[in-house]
């Protein structure tokens, strides 16, 4: 809204003549209250908001510093674990000898072809049929 010199002096004359001389002083100290106060509201507004941009980066900064990525290599053993043949107790002492990396991984590529027979199952699929 662009008010040049004689837009102005045109309202102010206007507003002589409809308010009179005595009342446009308490008007025009009204309009600049309102002014002020409007100015005073925008300008607390705005601190409020830089107040909790501030508080979120302060946040995510702490965050990132107390809680770091965690990275693949912290959460995986850099060894497997050693396989053992034999009886399902946990030995009394560890082993002092560890399968090494062919033995894993033949061990692990060899099925296991130890199945149980049940003769419930057999009596069962006997009776139904």
């Amino acid at each position: 809204m662009q008010l040049g010199f004689p837009e102005m002096m045109f309202i102010f004359i206007l507003a002589l003549i409809l308010f009179g001389p005595k009342k446009l002083p308490e008007i025009g100290r009204q309009i600049g209250k309102g002014l002020a106060e409007f100015k005073r509201a925008s300008r607390e507004f705005q601190s409020q908001i830089e107040d909790e941009v501030r508080k979120l980066e302060l946040e995510a900064d702490l965050k990132n510093t107390i809680e770091p990525p965690m990275s693949l290599s912290n959460t995986v053993a850099s060894q497997p674990p050693a396989l053992t043949v034999g009886s399902s107790a946990p030995p009394a002492e560890p082993a002092v000898t560890s399968a090494s990396t062919a033995e894993v991984a033949a061990a692990a590529s060899e099925p296991d072809y130890t199945v149980t027979h049940s003769s419930s199952f057999k009596a069962d699929s006997a009776g139904n049929a």
